[in-house]
């Protein structure tokens, strides 16, 4: 399949299965997200490492990303 057929393709997919496209590209491309040019501060990389932790201790205590995104959206005014 060509890159133009799947670009056209990619609006007709469900949510979920563009959500499962996105986590496949990531894992194609790596974990960059750490790696030596990113501009997160050791302190940020702390932080994020700890959230993940707590998470995976009680993971009831996570809200979904549609609650998370309607509170950055509206704190930042949109």
């Amino acid at each position: 399949m060509r890159t133009a057929e799947i670009l056209e393709e990619l609006p007709r997919l469900s949510k979920q299965d563009r959500e499962v496209i996105r986590l496949k590209l990531a894992d194609l491309d790596g974990d960059g997200w750490d790696d030596a040019d990113d501009p997160l501060s050791d302190a940020d990389k702390a932080l994020i490492k700890a959230r993940f932790e707590a998470y995976e201790r009680d993971p009831s205590s996570a809200i979904p990303w549609e609650q998370c995104d309607e509170v950055i959206k509206r704190r930042l005014g949109e």
